[in-house]
């Protein structure tokens, strides 16, 4: 081989051409564009092992109630079976949960940063300023299908629960006017089949309204409710909707309400939008609790 070089290499040069027997770099890498940071709540709940962490724990607690349940739940039984959804006349102080018969089992869940992730929506408002544009979000339900991702856990929770006999529904505030594409991206997320009107309730149905109660009451009607996922209070009931962010802490801790989360409602974490966001300096921080650095004091 080495020969056959020097042979090429004599011919070349006989025949008057010039080799370059120098070696040729190939052009420099470009160092890495600067990447901008996301902001924190993004990084956390998109992006971190802990938010993915609690994510599929709540997942995992919530199969493992709806399977104790179901392993006891006698529609012929002596003792009546209730659902985990609220009667109308219900409060927060005095809950009382629906009847649920001989209805069969479903479980009902919120849909977007509860079962899927919108990657694309959220890396493009992430390099944005301003508030919400409700009109670039409906562009997003209508275009960003194959943008979203499972939420971790979720896929395995809903196969779970189907396997159990339980229906999966979803109740969600994404437009009515864009169901098909809502449909197409959670089957794209592996969490489908949802059908508009029998597995996907969507806001304007049935009351035309953007709180979930009426959704709510109608599913009771049909199924018997025995898990509700989501990631904000209304999720589970609007008794939560005109209360200030302290009083919405005093009322999730209370006997009542406390004795529910992890045995019936599960909360998935999103700290970056909806109605968990916006408690003030003061209400996040009480006055009575602050310190102050003795090595500060003046």
């Amino acid at each position: 081989m080495i020969r056959q070089a020097l042979l090429l290499a004599s011919g070349l040069a006989l025949s008057g051409c010039v080799v370059d027997t120098t070696v040729v770099q190939g052009p420099a890498h470009p160092a890495p564009a600067e990447q901008i940071a996301a902001p924190a709540g993004m990084q956390y709940l998109y992006g971190s092992g802990e938010a993915a962490a609690l994510s599929v724990q709540a997942y995992n607690a919530l199969v493992d109630q709806v399977r104790a349940r179901m392993a006891k739940d006698d529609p012929k039984g002596p003792h009546p079976r209730t659902s985990v959804v609220l009667t109308p006349d219900a409060t927060l102080a005095i809950p009382r949960f629906q009847p649920c018969g001989d209805k069969p089992a479903a479980a009902v869940f919120d849909v977007d940063e509860t079962m899927l992730l919108n990657l694309g929506y959220e890396a493009d408002d992430a390099e944005r300023a301003g508030p919400y544009d409700p009109a670039r979000w409906d562009r997003w339900e209508k275009t960003g299908a194959m943008k979203v991702a499972a939420v971790p856990g979720a896929v395995e929770a809903v196969r779970a629960l189907r396997a159990m006999g339980v229906t999966v529904i979803f109740n969600t505030n994404r437009a009515a006017a864009n169901a098909e594409q809502t449909e197409a991206a959670l089957n794209f997320a592996g969490l489908g089949p949802a059908r508009h009107g029998e597995t996907l309730f969507l806001k304007g149905d049935v009351d035309g309204k953007s709180a979930k109660d009426g959704r709510r009451n109608l599913i009771a009607q049909r199924w018997c409710v025995v898990a509700m996922g989501g990631d904000q209070l209304g999720d589970f009931t609007d008794a939560f909707a005109g209360l200030t962010p302290p009083e919405r802490r005093v009322a999730v801790a209370s006997p009542v309400i406390g004795a529910i989360w992890g045995r019936g409602w599960f909360v998935l974490p999103n700290p970056v939008y909806g109605t968990g966001i916006g408690s003030t300096f003061d209400q996040t921080f009480p006055p009575a609790t602050r310190w102050t650095d003795p090595q500060e004091k003046h």
